[in-house]
C-alpha cells in the first residue's frame, strides 16, 4: 500500500508538472467550466489552481465528496471561501491566501544587481518559504531579499521582499528580474503574488512575469 501511494504521488507530481509546463507554453486546460480533481503530489502540497473556466484541485480528500461540495455551474466555487473552508476542515489544514499565479522564463547572464548568498537565514520570508518549498536558497540585496525554492510538483518558485525604507524605488522589479537570472537556462520560474499587494503585482509584471491564473495552498503546518 505504501509503495502504491508513493507511485501515485510520483504520477500526480508528473501530471501537475506537465500541466504547469503546458500553461507556461500557452496551453491551458479547456475553458469548459470543469473541475479536475487529482491526489496530492506530496504529503505537503494540497490546494487549488484556478484557470479560465477550469479548476484543478489536488487533495487526498475523497473526489466524490469534493464534487458534492461544488455547486453545479458555479465557476467560482473551487476558489470560494465556503469551499476552501470545508476542504480545510476535511483535511485538517488551513487555507492560505488566494494568490495570482504567474510565470517567467529564465534569462541569461548575471543578475543586474549585487546579491549576497545567505547560507542560513532567520528572515521571516525565508522561514515561511520552508513551509511550502524545498531546496530554498536566499540572497540579500541592498534593501531587499530574494529567494528561490521548489514548490508544487517541483516547480521553481521565487519570492521577494523589499525593506520598508527602500519601497517605491523599483527595487522589487529589479529583484524579480534578478530571480530570472538565477535559474537554469530554459527553465520556467513561478511566483505567487497576493492581488492586494499592488506594489508586488506591479513589480512582477514589470519584471516580465505573465499572469496564468490563481492559486491557493492549504497548509498542514502554517507558521
Amino acid at each position: 500500500m505504501v509503495r502504491e501511494r508513493h507511485g501515485e504521488r510520483i504520477a500526480q507530481e508528473a501530471f501537475l508538472g506537465t500541466l504547469l509546463t503546458d500553461v507556461a507554453s500557452g496551453r491551458f486546460p479547456p475553458a469548459d467550466g470543469g473541475v479536475t480533481i487529482v491526489p496530492q503530489p506530496s504529503v505537503r502540497d494540497c490546494g487549488v489552481f484556478g484557470f479560465t473556466a477550469h479548476a484543478v484541485i489536488f487533495t487526498d480528500a475523497d473526489p466524490d465528496w469534493v464534487r458534492r461540495q461544488l455547486p453545479s455551474g458555479n465557476l467560482s466555487a473551487p476558489l470560494s471561501p465556503a469551499f476552501l473552508q470545508k476542504l480545510a476542515v476535511a483535511t485538517n489544514r488551513r487555507a492560505g491566501s488566494i494568490d495570482m499565479l504567474c510565470y517567467a522564463h529564465s534569462l541569461g547572464g548575471p543578475p543586474p544587481l549585487e546579491l549576497v548568498p545567505l547560507p542560513e537565514s532567520t528572515h521571516s520570508r525565508v522561514r515561511r518559504a520552508l513551509d511550502f518549498r524545498d531546496e530554498v536558497r536566499s540572497w540579500r540585496a541592498d534593501g531587499g531579499i530574494l529567494l528561490i525554492g521548489r514548490g508544487v510538483a517541483g516547480r521553481l518558485e521565487t519570492a521577494i521582499e523589499v525593506d520598508p525604507e527602500r519601497r517605491g524605488q523599483a527595487l522589487g522589479r529589479r529583484l524579480a528580474v534578478a530571480a530570472r537570472h538565477l535559474v537554469p537556462a530554459g527553465t520556467v520560474l513561478w511566483a505567487q503574488v497576493a492581488p492586494a499587494n499592488a506594489a508586488s503585482v506591479r513589480a512582477f509584471l514589470a519584471a516580465g512575469f505573465t499572469p496564468a491564473g490563481a492559486e491557493v495552498l492549504l497548509s498542514a503546518n502554517p507558521r
